[in-house]
Formats: C-alpha cells, structure tokens, sequence
C-alpha cells in the first residue's frame, strides 16, 4: 500500500486526532493507518455513535482508515449520519434489548467481516430524570424507578450486553479490543446524581472485571473518559436548566487522539488502563521510554 506510516511508537491519524498525534512527534499520511495491519484495527462497532462523543469517536477512527458501524436506536438517524463518514454505515440498536444487541452484533460483524474494537458509548444521562439537574438537584428518593430502571439498563446492562455479544467473536478470532467510555469519578458520587452516577460507577467496575477476566487472552478492555464536562446532549439546554451552560467545556473532539492511538498497533498490547482523554498527551509521553 502506498503512502508513509507511523513510526514504530507513533499511530498515524488524521484530522483533529492526526494534528494532535503529529504534534507528539507522530507521522501521519492520506492512505494508510497502522491499525490495518495484523497488529492493529481494521474494523470498529462504535454504539451511541449518532452525535456527542461517540459521533466524535466514530469521526475519528473513519478519518484514521478504520471501517466503521455506528448504532443508535434509529435506524434512519444511524444511516443518515454514517453517510457523511468514509468507510462507515448505520446500524439500529437498543443496548437495552438483548434481541435487538444480537441482531446488531450479527450485522456489523458480517458487513465489517470482523469487529477489532469495540467502543461501548451509548448511554443517557440525567436529563432524562431531572431536566434541571445542573441548578436544581433532587435527592435519590425523587428518581423514579422507571427512570431509574432505565439509565442503568442502558448505561451499565447495555454495555455488559453488548460487550458479551462480541468478545466471544473476538476470543474465537485470536484478537479484539474493547473501550469502555466513563466518566470522572467525582460525577459517580455527586450529590443528585442518581442514577447517572451509579450507572457509570457499576460500568467502571465492570470494566475492571471484563479485563481480569480477559487477562490471558488476546481481548484487551480499557477505559476511555473525556476528562471533564463535555458539550453534548447530556447536558440540559440553557431553557431546560434555567441559567446558562457552564463555561469551559471541553469538545467531543477531545476523544478523537485517544480513541485513534487505542486502535493502533502501539496499543495492541495495552489493558486495564484508564485513559482521561484530557490528559493524553501527558500520558503519552509518560509511556515513552526513557532515552
């Protein structure tokens, strides 16, 4: 294949994720991206992929040469927004159904011809409890059971259902990798936090689990999270919140170089790491050997 490739300690990528890794000292050209090699990623099924950090993710890994499944519950929204990125297509998906994870799993594993990364993102947040949740905080004991039910079928049994649909794949086909997106954990235990807190909290917890389980064999998990508030539809509009957003948030963007170098052949080996995205470039050099 024609064009430059990475360094040995560097992955190539382009755009916003590229600009960052050359900045590192990394290599990057138009045509080929390490990750298609036996060591790295080919292929990713990215859930949650139809905006905010999975949208940015999926963006990214396209831009780097990946092939790409993006889910969302629509199906039309899916394609629609998959057309806009290289190499990428829709797929319907409700983590929250076990039928509907299956059927998914099935579809993209048979168009991609094989899932290298996982990248397990979908998920909602408080709105979908407490609109206000930034300027008026309830206690536990207001949350509904169904909205409480919810969140935690989506942001902690939707990413055990999927990743259990997939890395059975993975084992039989002798490499995988899986990155799990979480939160600081500050936000697990902040007061009017329930359940968005729990649910990442038991998602971390299980990440831990699913790499100890994984240990010996090819199938690596880590963890993946923004570093900070972020802007996306988590957070309530300026009208649902009564006061406006907060200032400094960070871009979905941010996740971009960190979810380029773990599907990189340089990260091949790398497991049970958790990765704040804000803080990669510090990270990344902290691996490098000394010279």
């Amino acid at each position: 294949m024609p064009g430059r490739t990475a360094t040995p300690d560097c992955p190539s990528g382009h755009g916003n994720a590229g600009r960052f890794l050359t900045s590192l000292g990394c290599m990057t050209d138009s045509t080929q991206f390490p990750g298609s090699d036996a060591a790295g990623c080919r292929t990713a099924l990215v859930t949650g992929a139809t905006s905010g950090l999975g949208l940015a993710m999926a963006a990214a890994l396209a831009d780097a040469g990946l092939r790409i499944a993006m889910t969302g519950r629509s199906a039309d929204r899916a394609a629609e927004v998959a057309e806009d990125l290289p190499g990428a297509f829709g797929v319907e998906l409700d983590v929250r159904d076990e039928g509907s994870v299956s059927r998914a799993v099935e579809t993209a594993w048979s168009r991609l011809d094989g899932v290298d990364l996982l990248v397990n993102n979908a998920g909602i947040g408080m709105r979908t409890v407490n609109p206000r949740f930034m300027t008026e905080p309830r206690g536990f004991w207001t949350v509904s059971p169904d909205g409480f039910r919810d969140v935690i079928a989506t942001n902690l049994t939707g990413y055990f259902l999927v990743a259990s649909a997939v890395v059975p794949r993975m084992l039989e086909a002798g490499r995988g990798s899986v990155v799990n997106i979480s939160v600081n954990q500050s936000t697990m235990t902040r007061a009017g936090f329930v359940p968005y807190g729990p649910s990442r909290a038991g998602a971390e917890a299980l990440s831990r689990v699913m790499a100890a389980d994984l240990r010996e064999t090819p199938v690596t998990v880590n963890v993946l999270l923004p570093g900070g508030a972020t802007r996306t539809g988590m957070l309530p509009t300026a009208e649902e919140a009564g006061a406006p957003q907060p200032p400094n948030l960070l871009e979905p963007d941010i996740m971009g170089p960190p979810i380029v170098w773990l599907a990189s052949a340089e990260a091949s080996g790398v497991r049970d790491e958790r990765i704040v995205a804000a803080e990669f470039g510090q990270w990344l050099e902290a691996r490098k050997p000394a010279r």
